[in-house]
């Protein structure tokens, strides 16, 4: 056996300690399997039309297990009721199956653009909510969801960033052409903070959880609306910046009584 390669298990075995890099990749491995079973794609189904299920985005199971957390924005602004268009939610039942789950809007926030639906069928594992010490720039965190909608196939997809940056999302405009009724609507509500990623996330992921890395608690929601209207927009290329909206704006929703 080679000195080096003998010391290094000596290191490990003896000494207890780790190699630095392979301990990261052990701990977001054990992070994605505990987060997955819970991250569900969000979308309508209608049997008269093709294809039957379009996909709006990614949402993730909370509380008792029949409640779904995605954007408000990832909602349609109204179902063809009388066509049979129906909220459905498609969950991933052991390594290749999928099951359709009917849905219905309990609470809806627009002002944070976070909606929570309830879902039919027997309860989904829920993620656990952030609630403890702040969330900091540089902190490691991870996101799930379904990037590119269907086109790579209903199969969670996982980035790995950090917090760039905690920033007020109303930024002030140039002028007046860049208001906007959204816009105007957050003023006049208060500006809040939001997370600045540096991980780049797709329309599909919109509604996804981001999570930190030590306890796989989820600390804020993929909002890609943010990221079009208040960032993008001003830019002459995409700056591939990713926003979160910190999950005390889902808690609070979770907390208001429901039908």
């Amino acid at each position: 056996m080679r000195p080096l390669l003998r010391f290094l298990l000596a290191f490990i075995l003896i000494g207890g300690g780790s190699l630095p890099g392979l301990a990261r990749a052990v701990e977001l491995s054990e992070m994605i399997e505990r987060v997955k079973p819970s991250v569900v794609v969000v979308g309508t189904h209608q049997l008269t039309r093709s294809p039957q299920f379009v996909m709006r985005g990614t949402g993730f199971v909370v509380g008792d297990g029949r409640q779904v957390a995605t954007n408000a924005h990832v909602l349609p602004e109204a179902l063809d009721v009388a066509a049979g268009e129906t909220l459905v939610v498609v969950a991933r039942t052991g390594t290749s199956g999928v099951q359709q789950r009917p849905a219905r809007t309990l609470a809806v926030d627009k002002v944070h653009d976070i909606a929570l639906l309830r879902i039919d069928g027997q309860a989904l594992p829920a993620v656990s909510l952030h609630e403890s010490e702040p969330v900091k720039e540089g902190q490691s965190v991870a996101f799930t969801g379904f990037p590119i909608g269907g086109v790579l196939g209903l199969i969670p997809v996982t980035h790995r960033g950090i917090v760039s940056a905690i920033t007020p999302i109303v930024l002030p405009g140039a002028n007046a052409r860049q208001l906007n009724a959204r816009v105007v609507q957050q003023i006049r509500s208060g500006s809040f903070d939001i997370y600045q990623l540096d991980a780049t996330a797709y329309p599909g992921n919109s509604g996804g959880p981001l999570y930190e890395l030590n306890r796989g608690e989820v600390i804020g929601i993929i909002n890609m609306v943010f990221v079009k209207e208040s960032k993008e927009s001003v830019l002459s290329k995409p700056s591939g910046i990713s926003f979160a909206i910190p999950v005390r704006f889902l808690r609070e929703l979770m907390e208001k009584p429901n039908p």
